[in-house]
């Protein structure tokens, strides 16, 4: 096939997570609920953020950004799951595939690029303390935040431009609830050596580099950590972080499952593990280890949820 798009394929059929009806209406019902817990939770921690005159800080400012990008990140892939299931339909067009993978994966990416710039917001707090306020400036906050979007929109693009040209010619069942790139590459009928070698260079830098930032940081935060002479200094220093390592071992573990082996060694079933894992558990638990093991931030939260029962 030549490299040009030729595609006689108009449209994808996405087979879902499961093709036995009973099970089909019990992911919906679980879906619907994670999803709604995604959205609520996220949305209750921007309202928190923006709201209370103590969180506005950076790493408030990051938290709501994140919160933001995982908001949108749950509803570029399920609300087209739970239509279909209504709907009784499976397709999506092309162009909607297309599109629809380019959002997910700006997701993935801005999610990379703000959990290193956290990191990175954390590295300072431990180990600059005294330097805190001068160094994160509302101006580098705002900078890296916004290149943060240019990055990852730049790298989407050339990823889904090498997806367009390539020619998709019989088959056009997905096996999965979204267009994720790994089953689109093994349906085409075109050369896609230079979309997997594009994908385990360029993209693993892409992911590869931040994850290496927040190992950077957290050494530096360790070894400022082990020279506070008391326990209890060394513990309210490392619970800053606590909830920032676990979702970022949550989803750099997801990530690297799904997308940095040769394409022969992916299975279905794991790959569809994986990234229900970072696509939907993720984006839920957030807020929730955010929010546990933060008492500004479940104050605030308080007091949101405070004053919107009261005026209901």
């Amino acid at each position: 096939m030549s490299g040009t798009n030729q595609s006689s394929v108009s449209e994808f059929l996405l087979l879902g997570l499961s093709r036995q009806p009973q099970q089909q209406h019990l992911l919906f019902v679980l879906f619907l609920s994670m999803y709604l817990a995604t959205i609520l939770g996220n949305l209750l921690i921007i309202l928190a953020v923006s709201t209370d005159s103590c969180l506005h800080t950076p790493m408030y400012f990051f938290l709501s950004n994140l919160s933001f990008v995982d908001v949108c990140f749950s509803s570029t892939t399920i609300p087209k799951m739970l239509a279909n299931h209504i709907l009784g339909t499976q397709t999506i067009s092309f162009s909607g595939c297309l599109t629809q993978m380019y959002f997910v994966f700006m997701f993935v990416d801005m999610d990379n690029f703000l959990l290193a710039v956290m990191a990175y917001d954390r590295f300072v707090a431990v180990c600059y303390p005294l330097h805190y306020t001068a160094k994160m400036t509302h101006q580098l906050c705002a900078l890296m935040v916004a290149g943060s979007w240019v990055a990852a929109n730049l790298n989407v693009l050339l990823h889904t431009l090498l997806m367009a040209r390539l020619s998709f010619c019989a088959n056009n069942a997905i096996p999965h609830f979204f267009c994720d790139v790994t089953p689109l590459l093994k349906l085409s009928c075109s050369n896609t050596h230079l979309n997997e070698v594009i994908i385990l260079s360029e993209g693993a830098l892409v992911m590869i580099t931040p994850f290496l930032c927040i190992l950077a940081s957290y050494m530096h935060i360790a070894c400022t950590v082990l020279r506070v002479p008391s326990t209890k200094g060394k513990w309210k220093a490392f619970s800053t972080c606590g909830s920032h390592l676990a979702v970022v071992f949550l989803f750099y573990g997801t990530i690297i499952a799904v997308y940095f082996n040769p394409l022969s060694s992916h299975s279905a079933e794991k790959d569809t593990i994986a990234t229900v894992l970072y696509t939907v558990v993720t984006p839920m638990l957030n807020p929730f280890i955010y929010s546990l093991r933060n008492r500004s931030l479940k104050g605030a939260l308080k007091k949101v949820v405070g004053r919107v029962v009261f005026s209901v």
